[in-house]
Formats: structure tokens, sequence, C-alpha cells
């Protein structure tokens, strides 16, 4: 005999919206900004978020732009860079899954950096509105808000301090090193050598000559031209070894 169907006295409203079924699925939400705001609310302000994809290459938004919305990012890695006036191109840090960009837009402020896709990327676009409405209701958000800004400056401050200061071959291993927490399974996106170079503070040669030495060393294979798989132990035993001959 099949087992009775059991029908609950008090069922769970459905969330027909298709945004806000995407919010509930999204495997980032728990780590990402809107994370504390229940489902309920979010059901309510869907029509205030959009998804956004981005290709390789191309802009989330770029610096001095009206800071109209800041971005979460639900796949893909971001770098967020600036051109001085002669020209010259930095790349400030990354950011990847879960990370709260262009925080600027919820002080009115325009944006700070340009924002470029590295990778194939997907962001939620939340509007700075968006934000004051939730913050009114949700007095977790804001706290989570700092919680992100504090995160970003903290992250700018490694950016600073472990791969813009040092030996080249110093900044190259802690280069690797943060590549690893933006992997894909065995994979971690490869920035090109002049993208190295503009992360690091170094020549578009010595970049290359690094990795070259670092693949003779066996601390990461290239797959493809974007693509490296960094062993671990050997990067961790390189890291080690730098610090003790420095």
């Amino acid at each position: 005999m099949p087992p009775a169907q059991v029908i609950p006295l008090h069922a769970e409203p459905a969330l027909f919206n298709p945004q806000t079924r995407i919010c509930a699925e999204c495997g980032v939400r728990k780590f990402a900004l809107l994370g504390v705001v229940d489902l309920a609310d979010l059901d309510r302000v869907h029509t205030h978020i959009s998804s956004i994809k981005l290709s390789p290459g191309q802009s989330l938004y770029s610096a001095q732009a009206p800071g109209l919305a800041a971005f979460t990012l639900r796949s893909g890695i971001v770098r967020l860079e600036r051109t001085s006036e002669r020209g010259e191109r930095r790349i400030l840090r990354l950011a990847g899954a879960s990370d709260l960009v262009g925080m600027e837009a919820m002080l009115g402020q325009t944006y700070a950096a340009d924002a470029v896709a590295c990778t194939d990327v997907e962001v939620c676009r939340l509007p700075r509105s968006l934000i004051e409405e939730l913050a009114r209701q949700q007095p977790e958000l804001p706290l989570n808000l700092m919680k992100r800004w504090q995160s970003a400056l903290d992250d700018a401050d490694e950016w600073m301090t472990e791969l813009c200061a040092g030996a080249a071959r110093h900044r190259m291993l802690r280069l690797l090193l943060k590549l690893t927490e933006y992997a894909e399974g065995d994979r971690v996106w490869l920035p090109s050598r002049q993208e190295m170079s503009a992360m690091l503070d170094m020549t578009i040669e010595t970049a290359s000559r690094l990795v070259s030495q670092l693949k003779r060393e066996g601390v990461l294979d290239t797959p493809d031209q974007r693509h490296a798989v960094i062993h671990n132990d050997a990067l961790m035993a390189a890291l080690r070894s730098d610090s003790l001959s420095a």
C-alpha cells in the first residue's frame, strides 16, 4: 500500500518571480550582501534587481562614471584598475564570487576605478535606492555593508603590501597564491603577462621569465594561455624558501 500523502496545513507561499527564484537558488547568496535579507522582502523588491552577464574584456562600469548601483558577483572574476594621466595602467585588486564592487555608489559618489571582466562574469545589479530601502527594514544590512567595505579595504591593503612591494619573485608567488582563492575545480584563471605587469609593478619580460621559471620548478602548469593548475605544496615550499632567503 503506498504511503499516504502528507499535506501541510500551512504551505509556504510560492515565490513565482523568476528573479526571486534566482536569488533563492544562488550558490553565493548566503555569502553575499543580500544574504541577510529574507526572500519575502526580495520578492517584493525584485523588479529593482537585474542580472548582467559579461564576457572577458567587457566593462562593468568606468572610473568617474556616476555611481548608481553596486554589484554582487555571482560567478567569474572582475579586475579593478585605474589608468594614470600618462596612460599607465595599474590593476588595484580582483573580485570574485560573492564579492561586492562599486560600493562607492552607496555614498552617491562616482566610481573610483574601472571594473572589467577577466572571465565570463555574472553579476546582480543593486541600485542605491534599493539598498537604502532594504536597510530601513533589515537592521543587519548596514552592518553587512560595513563588513564588505572593511573586507575591500583589507584586500586593497594586501595588494599594496604583498603584491606591489618586495622582490619580483616574491610578488609573483603571492599572486599565484591569491589566484587560488578564485579556483574553479583544479584550475585557476591566469592573467596575461600584460595584466601581471599591471598588477605587480614589473615589466612584461620579468613576468614572462618568472612564469617560465616557476613552470620548470613544478609550481604551476599551463594547460592553455588563460588557465593554470597550481600545485599548492610546491607553491608553499617556494614561498617558505623565498622568505628564508629574504
